[in-house]
């Protein structure tokens, strides 16, 4: 038992705190030590088995994290309001840190360099080994024909709250990073109306909500006569969860600093 990894969800009424709970109590390599939702949520205070049938032992959905309960690494998917009270926590009790919190603040993204300083800190807009590989195959696309148009299209459900995706936002900065470009001055998130001819070295992204999609993202390379599509389609939500608490296991041995998903589940280049 002692070489279980202690995991503290943060933002476990949600879908994808949920999930990677299920992966949790799966594992042989992890061990749930709290499930923490936001105070006044309708789980507070009940059992997990509630949610997830009988259990093993009794762990209760909790607001706060007692300080004796062990925690060597705290994963995050809550959403932008209640990150900051997250990664405080982990900084807080010295634990590793991950989070897929997406749509963050400028200010937090430096909050995140700022606590690699203490602890190890690993965020990903996508947990998924597929779209790691996607992000470095647009990487390398993008510096071999750097004169080829490149436009980001990705599609979810219609119940998510940001628009482009972080995963859009992540493989746009791949393609920046291999043309050594930065992205926030060639982006281009919105057409409408008499916008004229596409400017070159831009990148576009398109937004799109329907249905129940888990995720579908298609990087685009086109030129006169030809184009690539790069495309990786998630059909089980559990993928993201699975990498993420891959992650979290991974990292929870690591020393202090910022680590990406690259480094937990793919090889390095």
């Amino acid at each position: 038992m002692n070489d279980l990894v202690n995991v503290v969800v943060y933002g476990a009424a949600g879908r994808m705190g949920q999930a990677v709970i299920r992966g949790v109590l799966e594992s042989k390599q992890a061990r749930l030590a709290t499930a923490l939702v936001r105070p006044g949520s309708g789980l507070a205070d009940e059992p997990l088995d509630r949610v997830f049938g009988a259990l093993p032992r009794d762990v209760d959905f909790a607001t706060s994290l007692d300080p004796d309960v062990p925690c060597d690494v705290l994963v995050d998917f809550s959403g932008p309001v209640a990150f900051d009270g997250a990664l405080a926590l982990a900084v807080q009790r010295g634990a590793a840190f991950v989070s897929g919190t997406t749509n963050l603040r400028d200010v937090q993204y430096a909050a995140l360099d700022n606590a690699a300083r203490t602890i190890p800190v690993l965020w990903a807009s996508n947990f998924s080994l597929g779209v790691a590989m996607l992000a470095r195959m647009a990487r390398r696309a993008a510096a071999a024909l750097p004169d080829w148009d490149c436009e980001i299209v990705e599609l979810h459900h219609n119940r998510k709250q940001d628009a482009p995706s972080g995963t859009a936002l992540t493989l746009g900065a791949a393609v920046a990073e291999g043309r050594k470009i930065a992205l926030e001055d060639h982006a281009r998130y919105e057409r409408h109306g008499q916008v004229g001819a596409r400017p070159p070295g831009e990148i576009g992204f398109a937004a799109l909500r329907a249905g129940d999609v888990a995720g579908e993202h298609t990087v685009i390379f086109a030129s006169q006569g030809e184009r690539i599509e790069l495309t990786h389609r998630a059909t089980d939500r559990d993928i993201f969860a699975s990498g993420a608490l891959a992650a979290a296991i991974w990292l929870a041995r690591r020393e202090p600093g910022r680590y990406s998903i690259d480094d937990v589940l793919a090889p390095q280049e």
